[in-house]
């Protein structure tokens, strides 16, 4: 009977160090979650928002640097 009393005893004890365990590493909530996606995208979307008008302003410049160093073609 004793040796039944201490598995159980060591039974529950593991069950609630389980659960204590399972609480404190689960991940966010559903809610939690789903703001952190939609902080993430409009980051990201920031970020590709940004990189492309920095690009655009670069070949804009690369542009109007060809266009004003090229020469008129003279008439033969």
């Amino acid at each position: 009977m004793n040796r039944l009393l201490s598995f159980f005893a060591g039974v529950v004890s593991g069950a609630l160090v389980g659960a204590v365990v399972a609480i404190l590493l689960a991940p966010s909530s559903g809610e939690d979650l789903r703001i952190q996606i939609q902080e993430r995208a409009t980051y990201v979307q920031d970020e590709v928002k940004k990189a492309a008008t920095d690009r655009r302003a670069e070949l804009e410049e690369q542009l109007a640097t060809l266009r004003s160093s090229k020469k008129p073609v003279e008439p033969v």
